[in-house]
């Protein structure tokens, strides 16, 4: 915005916004300016702030950090940093740039309960790159036990929906490794989602490659045993694609109860000649009848390196395109052949869409970092956007329509509204338009979150 001085009789200096025209409205001339003060472009942020006072995402995450500053000379909390960063990813706002725009925006400052004036860029690049591997683990459990926290009682089963995408890198950033697969220098983040609820567990950020089985092992092994310290008694299933076949999980889960899983598995002869009846079966009805075939069948195997047998399920797919033939390893053995791959495993689909909503949509994927540990601090930070927005839908918005939508949408519809904002001695005047499409459902919510403080 460009600013034309004057001098007043006085000699002081005023300080007039330029003026600017548009196309005329009938024969009015339509004018310009950008002196509106105190005005938000994010009045939905306010609900998720709400959401946090009744989670508490925030303060587990502040609890796992050291500061080691002076604190004489800080102007800029923690627990504000967090709230700042976190609030403006979940309305779009994706990398720290960001920040020196939104200082003084009225809807993030009543989000950080600060009054002055909110952290710049180089604050906030600052505190990416001051998180130590001590302080990144921390902040992983707490997840963990946010998630945990998220039942009212233990559930009698979960389903961890593993499943890991990519992450474009640019530049020179540590453990950014060329993936063959994506055709580019890349990270690869493992998201842990829960199969029924949709609820986040945890984010992982790894180098730019595909999972090692051993590595999957350790960490869904560690993970399944810090839940079980808070749910005894609940099943968890493990849930994901050929890559998270591990046979050292596998293995271990033989020995452990309540401990399931079904993943995809790397067709070999083996496997096909033992599937063989079913396939030659579904390719001469096929060629009889002229019409798409599928079919199941379901077998003991065991490769060299498992130590136990497990049940193998294939499907069987014929048609003008081809023959297709999928397999998938589990130890469920009490589920019919084809309720196991089309309705357990199958809805692993939705873990894709979750992580549509976190990366595409959160931006989770922007890397900017060198540090590698910046970057997974960066997506912890995501991740709690998630956290609050998935919180608010499913919990806030679950009699309405927008608890089917996409993030984007109640970002578009509920997040990004117009407010004004004033800050007086005595009290925050928080001002929304008097029409537009969501008034009653803000009305709604104001009355819900006003029930929950009581």
């Amino acid at each position: 915005m460009t600013k034309v001085k004057t001098k007043t009789a006085k000699h002081q200096k005023v300080h007039q916004t330029s003026l600017f025209d548009l196309s005329n409205f009938g024969n009015k001339r339509v004018e310009v300016q950008f002196t509106t003060e105190q005005i938000s472009t994010d009045g939905g942020l306010l609900f998720l702030k709400e959401v946090d006072k009744n989670i508490g995402l925030m303060d587990r995450i502040v609890s796992c950090l050291e500061d080691g500053r002076h604190q004489s000379y800080v102007k800029h909390d923690l627990k504000s940093l967090i709230n700042q960063r976190v609030m403006q990813i979940a309305a779009g706002y994706e990398d720290a740039n960001d920040c020196n725009d939104l200082r003084g925006d009225g809807v993030l400052k009543v989000c950080c309960d600060k009054e002055d004036s909110l952290s710049a860029q180089p604050t906030m690049s600052w505190f990416e790159n001051s998180i130590s591997n001590k302080e990144l683990y921390r902040i992983s459990r707490a997840f963990v036990d946010q998630f945990v926290s998220s039942y009212q009682k233990p559930p009698k089963a979960i389903v961890l929906d593993c499943d890991d995408t990519n992450a474009q890198t640019y530049g020179d950033q540590q453990l950014s490794l060329f993936n063959t697969y994506y055709g580019g220098y890349c990270f690869m983040p493992l998201h842990i989602y829960e199969g029924f609820s949709g609820r986040l567990i945890t984010s992982i950020l790894k180098p730019g490659r595909r999972s090692k089985s051993l590595d999957v092992s350790n960490v869904l092994k560690r993970l399944i045993d810090h839940l079980r310290k808070r749910w005894p008694d609940t099943l968890i299933i493990l849930r994901g694609d050929g890559h998270f076949c591990s046979k050292e999980f596998m293995d271990w889960a033989e020995n452990e109860e309540k401990i399931g899983f079904v993943t995809g598995l790397a067709g070999n002869q083996l496997l096909h000649k033992k599937a063989c009846t079913t396939i030659e079966s579904a390719k001469r009805e096929f060629k009889t009848y002229g019409k798409p075939v599928k079919r199941y069948h379901s077998f003991s195997y065991r490769a060299g390196s498992w130590e136990y047998h497990q049940r193998v399920v294939a499907k069987v797919e014929v048609s003008e395109k081809g023959t297709n033939v999928r397999y998938v390893v589990t130890n469920m053995r009490c589920i019919r052949t084809k309720s196991l791959y089309e309705n357990a495993y199958c809805a692993r689909g939705a873990a894709e869409l979750r992580i549509k909503d976190h990366k595409t949509y959160l931006k989770s994927d922007r890397m900017s970092c060198n540090s590698f540990k910046a970057n997974q601090f960066r997506l912890f930070l995501h991740s709690a956007a998630y956290v609050l927005i998935h919180s608010l839908q499913k919990e806030a918005l679950a009699a309405t329509d927008f608890c089917r939508s996409t993030m984007k949408t109640i970002q578009l519809k509920i997040i990004k509204i117009a407010t004004r904002v004033k800050i007086l001695k005595t009290k925050v005047k928080i001002e929304f338009p008097k029409q537009f499409p969501e008034k009653q459902l803000f009305q709604n919510l104001l009355l819900m979150f006003g029930i929950l403080r009581i």
